[in-house]
């Protein structure tokens, strides 16, 4: 056909039909696609998690209570494939009563709903309280609850304790109504109930020893040296006023304004202030959310400020030692105990077979140098491990500002660290202070080949400490737990900290 041909044959102003393209899809088609419904995938729970503790109390209420799993476990692929529009009957106000205190904080109960029985997680209740309670957020194990209010109090509840005018709404403390001695006893539990879940065959064994009382903190409160309040900004990006500036509500996303924090110290808790009014100031040029850095920082043994920079270097001391770090880094926050503790790890680290301290010092997942610094009294020589070049470098620092000469410092994986350690085993001991999720296998390995004589387990989250030392104990039958016991770094929380004295039986 012609060009001239083929033009005729095309009417005028008629254009030709496009290849269907996401863009001019049908309306039914999109309408289509966008109602159907998306099935629920289960995310996969750290045990040693926070979730996965509490799903391990919950299963221990199960057995005790002659539970089967199945009884109480939700159907969440039903759940989110509601109608949104329809509220979840089960998210009820209750009469509850708190028969569980679970490793987290919460308080645990039992309830009916049209004859099926529900686990109910109910923040600030102490076992003992029977309390009204709003069901709002439904999970696979349980529900989630807000305690309305304190019907019938425990015998371990005295809300004459409580000093914060916001507890019960922020999500930084969990046991202000209980007597501190109470706490520390629900402190050891939580040590014990970590092993008996975490090393089940060491505990049934008998290899775990009784776990000794917690040590107490000099302060209970106004102890914290680090704060980090923060704030949001709407989606639109656009504060229209001064926006809450605080920490998480519990169990919701929001924030909760908070003028003070009683668990801070006077310094940290100015310079909250300050910082509240300098953001009320300004609150229009934020564009997103903020954190807000305090720390305190020693100008003098004497004399602390509170600095709001990262790029500050803080100084502190413990007992008769000089520390200097980046106010960015991580060190610990309760300086009121950080003697006992370290003076605790000092005493632990003596070579079994002589009583002696050791010739040798290793502190693995060093930081700035805490423990290597405050145990290296009498060491041949104190080598420190750390992935953080910054933190070496700290170490380093620490180690010449308290004049000891036997300190060196490495940069590296600490599953990595024996390659460049050859000490004798049997005169050497091991401080192993890991981040919450504990150790590498590929660390553990190493330690089991090197075979050192004393090792002890600084740890932040107790139930990662216990499954490493089960691993150690399975894989060195010749390693013994000698103690256990907990330092109370944050008083008024669920926190614990765990110290393990492990020795080789050579």
């Amino acid at each position: 056909m012609s060009s001239e041909a083929a033009a005729a044959a095309k009417p005028e102003g008629v254009k030709r039909p496009q290849p269907e393209s996401p863009k001019n899809k049908p309306p039914m088609k999109r309408l289509k696609k966008q109602n159907k419904k998306k099935k629920f995938k289960e995310p996969p729970v750290d045990p040693v998690s926070a979730e996965g503790v509490l799903i391990n109390d919950i299963k221990d209420l199960l057995k005790e209570k002659d539970i089967p799993d199945q009884e109480v476990i939700n159907d969440m692929q039903e759940f989110f494939q509601r109608e949104k529009t329809i509220p979840h009957p089960e998210h009820c106000e209750a009469e509850l009563e708190i028969i569980k205190q679970s490793s987290v904080g919460d308080g645990l109960a039992i309830n009916e709903f049209n004859g099926k029985k529900q686990i109910v997680v109910v923040p600030y209740t102490v076992v003992g309280d029977k309390v009204k309670a709003k069901i709002y957020k439904t999970f696979k194990y349980y529900f989630q609850a807000e305690m309305v209010e304190v019907l019938t109090k425990s015998d371990d509840r005295d809300d004459s304790l409580v000093r914060c005018r916001y507890f019960n709404t922020c999500s930084g403390c969990q046991y202000q109504m209980i007597p501190y001695k109470k706490q520390l006893e629900m402190k050891r539990e939580v040590i014990v109930n970590a092993f008996r879940h975490y090393a089940p065959q060491a505990f049934a064994s008998g290899l775990i020893p009784t776990v000794l009382d917690t040590v107490g903190s000099p302060k209970e409160y106004e102890y914290r040296t680090k704060l980090t309040p923060h704030f949001d900004v709407p989606r639109s990006g656009k504060l229209d006023a001064p926006p809450p500036i605080g920490f998480g509500v519990k169990g919701r996303k929001n924030v909760v304004d908070i003028e003070e924090c009683v668990i801070g110290t006077p310094v940290v808790n100015d310079g909250m202030k300050r910082e509240r009014q300098r953001v009320h100031d300004t609150y229009d040029t934020y564009k997103r959310g903020a954190t807000l850095l305090l720390r305190e920082n020693a100008v003098s043994e004497t004399e602390r400020v509170c600095v709001t920079s990262t790029k500050e270097i803080i100084t502190e001391y413990v007992g008769e030692f000089k520390f200097e770090y980046p106010s960015s880094s991580f060190f610990q926050n309760n300086n009121s105990i950080l003697v006992d503790v370290t003076s605790y790890v000092r005493d632990n680290i003596k070579i079994p077979a002589t009583g002696l301290p050791p010739k040798y010092l290793v502190d693995t997942y060093c930081g700035s140098g805490l423990f290597a610094v405050t145990c290296s009294h009498n060491a041949e020589s104190v080598i420190g491990v750390e992935i953080s070049k910054d933190s070496v470098e700290y170490a380093s620092r620490n180690a010449e500002l308290n004049n000891l000469k036997n300190a060196s410092f490495i940069v590296g994986q600490a599953e990595k660290i024996f390659e460049k350690v050859n000490t004798p085993p049997a005169e050497t001991s091991i401080i192993i202070d890991p981040p919450r999720k504990g150790c590498d296998q590929a660390f553990l390995d190493q330690l089991i080949a090197f075979k050192p004589a004393k090792c002890v387990y600084v740890s932040c989250n107790v139930h990662s400490q216990a499954r490493d030392i089960e691993y150690l104990l399975e894989k060195e039958p010749k390693y013994k737990v000698e103690s256990l016991r907990g330092f109370d770094f944050f008083p008024q929380t669920h926190h614990v900290e765990g110290v393990a004295v492990i020795t080789m039986d050579y």
